[in-house]
């Protein structure tokens, strides 16, 4: 039988609050997908074990997770779509935002959560040459 903490259904409720937020994050540009994912996993490894083994299962978030838990990496390939979707998201918004300063507010943050992305280690990935 799991573990039963105290707040369990809180840990449910922000688990698939945040795994919602998460997936609209995907179709709009300027909420983060990853973030609410990671929040997802977390919450789920207290609310919903069930959650939980989904998420890592996954084969499209279940290696991002995985690679997160063990060593707060992130993947080349994500750093580049993140970059990619900030840049994307910062272009969106000097042309679209009303006012310049909130668009420069806007892009600075970017800037520095992307700096943040590029400085995390990047997963270790097992060797392909045999030894």
């Amino acid at each position: 039988m799991p573990t039963r903490t105290r707040f369990r259904w809180l840990w449910w409720l922000v688990a698939y609050l945040s795994l919602g937020l998460g997936l609209i994050g995907i179709v709009l540009p300027l909420l983060p997908t990853v973030p609410f994912l990671l929040l997802s996993a977390y919450a789920a490894a207290r609310g919903s074990q069930r959650l939980h083994a989904r998420l890592l299962s996954d084969p499209r978030i279940g290696p991002m997770i995985t690679d997160w838990q063990r060593s707060g990496a992130i993947s080349r390939q994500a750093k580049w779509l993140a970059a990619g979707t900030m840049t994307f998201a910062a272009a969106l918004l000097f042309l679209l935002a009303p006012i310049i300063w909130v668009a420069v507010g806007a892009t600075a943050i970017m800037a520095v959560v992307c700096t943040w992305i590029w400085l995390r280690p990047e997963p270790d990935r097992p060797s392909s040459d045999p030894e």
